[in-house]
């Protein structure tokens, strides 16, 4: 990833942090000249330097994973947390230049690792409860009088025929990259004048730059 100094994020907690507000993530790998990318939930386990998730089992890149002559082949997942575009109107600098263009703002995380694939019930289950109680979680803090959704909560069955349709995968992390461009390279009242300009949208993906532009002073 390219991460001029204003814009990177030399901290892996904080990268962490930002799969953890955006946990879906693109599952990219290139095996004998065959790219595949699969979107994901993940779910990061900082700790171990892990990430989870699982594949559809009809889905065929995780065949070709397991094909591959390399018992742990790597791969990169890539999480685009947040973005959008920034007008040149918004710069009070237009008014007094003129020199300024278009641009796009936006927070990104790049994982590279090697990936190992669990195609067990039981540690797929682990996954999916993980996964399920994170987000719930996260919805419920959302939401006013929302009862969370759990695994147990539908029939046995039926849980365990759906577990059986999903492989789990499991990414050893060997490096983090996180990059914030939120016009930290502009004038102070440049900067101002493009966060007043997000915060008076409508489009959720504004309001969520507006958000991380906060975060970052």
């Amino acid at each position: 990833m390219y991460r001029p100094a204003a814009f990177d994020v030399p901290d892996a907690g904080q990268a962490f942090d930002m799969i953890d507000r955006s946990p879906f993530g693109h599952l990219v790998s290139a095996i004998d000249g065959h790219i595949d990318s699969s979107g994901l939930p993940f779910i990061a386990d900082r700790q171990r330097g892990l990430l989870r998730a699982h594949f559809a089992r009809a889905n065929p890149h995780w065949r070709r994973l397991d094909a591959t002559s390399d018992l742990e082949p790597e791969v990169m997942v890539i999480f685009d947390v947040t973005n959008t575009y920034v007008s040149p109107s918004a710069y009070p600098s237009k008014a007094e230049h003129g020199r300024v263009v278009p641009t796009w703002n936006y927070e990104a995380v790049h994982v590279r690792g090697t990936v190992r694939l669990h195609d067990d019930v039981e540690w797929v289950r682990e996954l999916v409860t993980d996964l399920t109680d994170r987000q719930e979680a996260t919805r419920t803090a959302r939401r006013v009088q929302s009862t969370p959704w759990a695994v147990t909560d539908a029939p046995s069955r039926f849980v365990d025929a759906q577990l059986h349709s999903i492989v789990g995968v499991e990414v050893e992390i060997a490096s983090i990259e996180g990059k914030r461009k939120l016009s930290q390279n502009r004038s102070d009242a440049d900067r101002s004048g493009v966060l007043a300009d997000l915060q008076a949208s409508p489009d959720p993906a504004d309001q969520h730059v507006a958000s991380a532009m906060r975060s970052v002073g």
